[in-house]
């Protein structure tokens, strides 16, 4: 008997597994039983990890496999026909039925199954095509449909997955429209949370005691799941951080420390939020190194002409947004990072903006770092994480030291731990890590390609029914956009836009966004910032497009 967790088609909701760490007994036991995995739950365990390490699109937590089949194993089996189980709910092991709700599984499709564009008749005629989602070299693992056969994209199954959207506010049912700050949580990624604090929580690496080893191991694994999310070589790639700000401060202050000296130039866009600007700033400052901006046109593009001219023997670092989180523009990365490279510049990818709403593989892609928050793709706040090449990290000296990134310390001297271990100082924030790793599988088994895709319907359809609102003016038109709908009102401040919209319960953000520079690009000081994830709908989009239509008749529009 092999002791291979078998991966892609062989281990899915159909067969036992529910993803995001959940199990169905029944499943699992009928595995069992026809020899499909080992018996043994150790061996079961080691099968399971070497599933992971080849890359299943639904990545087992290794911590709990071992556990779920001693309990099925003591159970009796149950009566009725044989034969595979029907897809059933997620169930979070080890709380009963009646304490902890089944969180059901959404329906999964690839783009080419979209149907029509939702929306109301004659909204759009066609599904727009995007780069990312025809060239993207994972396309057919992001897109994967697990066993079970797949299912239209159904928003409205996904968004009983969310308990927060059922809120009313101001005596109304949200709508929440505010992505590009934070998204909201699945119920499984709340009961992963819950689950992890009830039967695994220790502090990591160094407890000799069963619930440290869980702790560990699921830590562990949600390196694993990040790193397969990214598209990255090796967990040991990945690097565990407060979120992309932390990441990119990382960054700086010790590769930056190491690599650049008084007239070495780091390249910076116009579009940068202030995470990506200041920590440069910073080393700037304490290096004698110099800024250079690439400009950005009038929709929003980067000014790749004049970021080529920019690139001189002394460039070392290019830092860019993949997403603007105030424009919405997809940068072409890809060719910015070419084009660094040639120059023998390394470069920093904040993705912030870009891995709620497309597939990233930063192998493909060539980055030399990328950085992201879990809150922005459905995880927990206060986690997130950095990729670098294996090359550049074994260079990096830490950045903060303490306890778990040495190997010995004496009074003298300190030895460091390699990477990752190296740049992860101190207790970790090791909940929210295997919070995150349950996000990521939850996105994964909705399809990346098929979540962007219907996200980029809604998106072109509300971008459509704005411009019809007399006196708006959209701020950030670039042809390839993501989730981002910033916009001004005539006759208003984009604070009055927002209070206004929060009375009918609408959520949306006004202000600078932390991004003045783009903002004063376009002379403004604050704009209106709408943003998508894919459980919005056109029904919502209808809400704001009707309300900004009373505001702009009641200023005369």
């Amino acid at each position: 008997m092999s002791t291979g967790i078998p991966t892609g088609n062989g281990f899915g909701a159909a067969n036992g597994f529910n993803g995001a760490n959940g199990f169905s007994a029944d499943g699992l036991r009928t595995l069992l039983s026809r020899g499909a995995v080992p018996a043994d739950p150790q061996e079961l365990s080691r099968g399971a990890n070497a599933g992971t390490q080849q890359g299943s699109a639904w990545l087992p937590d290794v911590a709990m496999l071992a556990r779920i089949a001693e309990e099925v194993l003591a159970e009796p089996p149950a009566p009725g026909p044989t034969g595979p189980p029907a897809p059933g709910p997620v169930v979070v092991p080890g709380f009963d039925d009646d304490t902890l709700p089944h969180v059901p599984l959404p329906p999964v499709v690839t783009p080419e199954m979209m149907g029509p564009t939702p929306g109301p008749p004659g909204a759009m005629a066609d599904a727009p095509t995007f780069y990312f989602i025809t060239e993207h070299p994972q396309a057919a693992l992001l897109a994967a449909t697990p066993p079970g056969g797949p299912g239209p994209f159904d928003v409205e199954t996904i968004r009983g997955d969310f308990p927060i959207l059922t809120e009313r506010v101001h005596g109304r049912q949200l709508a929440y429209l505010d992505n590009a700050a934070t998204t909201h949580k699945p119920q499984e990624v709340i009961d992963r949370l819950a689950y992890f604090y009830a039967r695994e929580n220790s502090n990591v690496h160094r407890g000799a005691h069963a619930l440290a080893e869980r702790a560990t191991e699921a830590y562990e694994d949600a390196r694993s799941v990040v790193a397969d999310f990214l598209g990255a070589p090796s967990p040991d790639n990945v690097v565990f951080t407060r979120g992309t700000t932390e990441s990119i401060n990382l960054v700086a202050q010790s590769w930056g420390r190491d690599n650049l000296a008084a007239g070495d130039e780091i390249v910076l866009t116009q579009l940068e939020h202030h995470a990506n600007i200041v920590p440069w700033q910073l080393i700037a400052e304490q290096t004698g190194a110099v800024l250079k901006v690439i400009p950005v046109d009038d929709t929003g593009q980067l000014q790749l002409d004049d970021y080529a001219a920019l690139l001189t023997d002394r460039t070392k670092l290019v830092a860019v947004s993949q997403v603007s989180n105030v424009l919405g523009t997809i940068v072409p990365v890809e060719a910015v990072i070419q084009a660094a490279h040639r120059a023998g510049a390394r470069v920093l990818v904040d993705g912030a903006q870009a891995v709620a709403h497309m597939p990233v593989d930063v192998k493909a892609m060539d980055a030399d770092f990328y950085a992201f928050s879990g809150h922005k793709v459905f995880g927990p706040t206060g986690i997130g994480a950095l990729y670098a090449k294996p090359e550049v990290l074994e260079q990096m000296a830490p950045w903060q030291g303490g306890g778990n990134m040495i190997s010995d310390v004496t009074f003298e001297r300190t030895r460091y731990q390699r990477p990752p271990a190296r740049f992860e100082a101190g207790t970790g924030n090791i909940a929210d890590a295997v919070g995150l790793a349950a996000a990521l599988r939850y996105l994964r088994r909705l399809g990346v390609l098929a979540a962007a895709a219907y996200e980029h319907s809604v998106l072109d359809y509300a971008a459509s029914a704005m411009k019809q609102v007399p006196g708006l003016t959209m701020i950030g038109t670039a042809p390839d956009k993501a989730s981002v709908l910033s916009f001004v009102l005539d006759g208003y401040e984009p604070e009055e836009v927002g209070s206004a919209l929060d009375s009918k319960g609408i959520a949306v953000r006004s202000g600078h966004h932390c991004a003045q520079p783009v903002v004063r690009r376009f002379g403004h000081e604050a704009v209106v910032r709408p943003s998508l994830a894919m459980y919005n709908t056109c029904a919502e989009v209808d809400r704001l497009v009707a309300e900004l239509h009373r505001l702009s008749a009641a200023r005369g529009r």
